[in-house]
């Protein structure tokens, strides 16, 4: 029944938010299902379509999600050609996790663990011995990269079990923060070009009875992130990266399975006062807020103490038609980031008092403290299927 023009709307119900498949088909369960079907101990297979393969290798392209695949046959022939055989021959997606963010999602990825455990729960996130707010990507301001996340990766406990580990990346990443708490374990190749990337992936998927390789690529998100979805530019990464993954896959090695997965879609916001809303310049959801984290479609809003209700009211209000919008306890309920009330002590704090998740086409920028991020015209972060669905491609050999 249609509301009268009269009432105010209802905000969106926390219950109607499609929440990530932490468990059982979530980028967090890949390395776990894979390391398992090598016999490496203390890890455990959560995605049970997956067969076990000897060698395993996957090829993470940043910001390649389902439905960009689904949309592009043209453009990534071979990539549409593999859909069906998609988590394990189902033909179907799995999730990244909130919020769908590179951070969180390497780190999900490389630890085998959803947000609530590994502790990068977002872009930014506060500290909160520190009271600062954190850039999970570039490490700003520096913190402990294992004090911040202490658990080992999948990739050494492989390590330590026997696998032939290692991965492949651009050398601007070997020394990173982020790599050291979420990639780190066997060796490291840097590798300037893709193509360098893929032989190298597939010359070391082959250098050990039982190998675990891992190999990315960057710029199909870049030229999102600056030109679109729907861009010439990013088009163009879209073929190139196509022939990438082909070239992979006719190198593999026996006994081999090659993964072609993301950390997350991608969505193109138009530049409208209706669709950007400006956070530094809304006097209304800077009331009460303390630090405003995350990014423009996953925001972790930091209250002054004392004025979390009042924040969460307010941004419900304004907000509630567009985003999903919960206090920190109601959103570790629901499951946005790990299973349903599951949260390490420790990361607990570097949750917003209040998570709001963009459920239309519309961000929250701001224009004064996050100039670049602000000016992009692809985004991503939320729940949504085109931001939260990636592929799980597979060729054996």
């Amino acid at each position: 029944m249609a509301q009268p023009a009269w009432q105010d709307p209802e905000p969106l119900a926390l219950d109607t938010a499609p929440v990530p498949e932490y468990g059982s088909g979530s980028l967090a369960d890949l390395l776990p299902t894979l390391s398992a079907g090598m016999g490496v101990p203390g890890v455990s297979a959560t995605i049970p379509e997956l067969a076990p393969a000897d060698r395993n290798c996957v090829f993470l392209i940043d910001g390649l999600g389902w439905e960009q695949i689904k949309a592009h046959p043209d453009e990534a022939p071979y990539l549409h050609g593999l859909l069906a055989t998609s988590r394990g021959g189902t033909g179907r997606p799995i999730t990244a996790g909130f919020p769908a963010t590179t951070a969180t999602s390497l780190a999900s990825v490389g630890t085998g663990l959803p947000p609530a455990a590994h502790g990068l729960p977002g872009y930014t996130a506060r500290n909160p011995e520190t009271g600062e707010l954190m850039n999970q990507l570039r490490w700003k301001p520096w913190t402990d990269p294992h004090v911040w996340q202490p658990y080992p990766t999948v990739f050494q406990l492989a390590d330590a079990a026997g696998v032939h580990t290692a991965q492949v990346s651009s050398p601007t990443f070997q020394h990173t923060p982020l790599t050291k708490v979420a990639l780190s374990g066997g060796t490291f190749h840097g590798r300037l070009t893709g193509e360098d990337r893929m032989d190298l992936a597939a010359h070391q998927l082959a250098a050990g009875d039982r190998s675990l390789v891992y190999t990315y690529y960057s710029e199909v998100d870049g030229k999102g992130h600056r030109f679109g979805v729907d861009s010439d530019a990013w088009r163009g990464q879209l073929m190139y990266v196509d022939r990438l993954v082909q070239r992979l896959a006719e190198q593999l090695p026996p006994r081999s399975a090659l993964y072609v997965t993301a950390d997350h879609g991608m969505i193109d916001i138009p530049f409208d006062e209706q669709s950007r809303i400006d956070f530094d310049e809304d006097w209304e959801l800077r009331a009460g807020v303390a630090l405003l984290g995350g990014e423009g479609r996953a925001r972790h809003v930091y209250a002054v103490p004392g004025a979390q209700a009042d924040v969460l009211a307010v941004w419900r209000e304004v907000l509630g038609e567009q985003f999903w919008v919960a206090s920190r306890d109601e959103a570790i309920a629901a499951g946005w980031f790990g299973q349903p009330g599951a949260c390490d002590e420790r990361v607990y704090g570097r949750i917003g008092d209040v998570v709001a998740a963009a459920s239309a086409d519309v961000v929250i920028t701001a224009s004064q403290n996050e100039p670049h991020e602000s000016a992009m015209v692809g985004m991503h972060g939320s729940m949504t299927p085109v931001e939260q669905l990636v592929p799980l491609l597979e060729v054996r050999s």
